[in-house]
């Protein structure tokens, strides 16, 4: 019997998920990846998830990664690591949070005691986390903590969303959505990202987004407009309860009380970031 309200695991990783999140938009990516050879952005973005994986191979990203065109994958890994290998990348992802959070929130806000307070409990919320069937998890499961608080806060962001995403594609999976269905039908629910910036940066073309939203249009989960269903929108529904299930675990160990206090801190930091420009406005949306 769960001691948490309905979906608190959820809203707390929707807090603290996009503190994560904001290093791929940011333009200190590029430039520190530059430094170590890693130009081109898909490049950077397979070899930044990938590296606590170590020298993968293209499958292996493409398995852990799911909503990616394997031949865009395949045009950048194994190459990217003649470029750099997995230890340099590790080092420069950790100057690009760095970097990034130092520039979004503040000197001030990142030295804080609530910062140093918000990166206890994510790492206190990690250590329920389980490393089988999670990959992505497990890989950075084995790096160590960073000693500075913004740095540990990152690193415990990082552990919850590959944790929450290794589950989330057993849902998807489950759920009989193919990398192409899961996207159209997440952007239909408004949630997700806008298919001009998915076909720009998931390696799909405008025939493979139609194909995917013809086959859920004949399951019965799309309209000929592009909205979901009622069936559609059960489904979706049903794939993110199936995650917060298997998700359940961190934020159960982490407590009613502290799982409210992460979340209150982690949409303060949020709420920063976002003023300061995070985030692109292009990037989500059904247009």
């Amino acid at each position: 019997m769960s001691t948490l309200a309905p979906r608190a695991g959820r809203r707390c990783h929707n807090a603290v998920n996009p503190l994560h999140s904001c290093v791929f938009f940011s333009p200190d990516l590029g430039t520190e990846f530059a430094g170590i050879g890693i130009d081109d952005p898909s490049a950077a973005y397979f070899a930044f998830r990938a590296a606590a994986l170590g020298a993968v191979g293209p499958g292996t990203v493409t398995s852990t990664f799911y909503n990616f065109n394997h031949e865009l994958v395949a045009r950048h890994v194994p190459a990217v690591w003649d470029a750099a290998t997995p230890e340099a990348v590790l080092g420069a992802r950790l100057r690009v949070a760095d970097a990034t959070l130092g520039r979004l929130l503040g000197e001030e806000i990142v030295a804080s005691p609530e910062m140093a307070e918000a990166a206890e409990l994510a790492l206190r919320a990690a250590e329920a986390c389980t490393r089988h069937a999670r990959p992505l998890y497990a890989a950075h499961a084995d790096l160590p903590v960073p000693e500075e608080p913004h740095l540990a806060y990152w690193h415990a962001a990082t552990l919850l969303r590959e944790h929450r995403g290794d589950a989330h594609l057993a849902a998807l999976l489950a759920a009989g959505l193919d990398p192409v269905e899961a996207l159209v039908s997440h952007t239909a629910t408004g949630k997700g990202m806008a298919p001009r910036w998915i076909l720009a940066t998931r390696g799909w073309r405008r025939t493979d987004w139609d194909a995917a939203s013809h086959r859920l249009r004949e399951r019965g989960l799309l309209t000929g407009d592009g909205e979901l269903t009622e069936a559609g929108s059960a489904l979706r529904a049903g794939v993110e309860e199936a995650t917060d299930r298997m998700d359940a675990a961190p934020y159960e160990h982490l407590g009613a009380a502290g799982v409210e206090r992460l979340t209150e801190l982690a949409r303060g930091f949020l709420f920063t970031a976002a003023a300061a420009g995070a985030f692109p406005e292009s990037a989500t949306g059904k247009g």
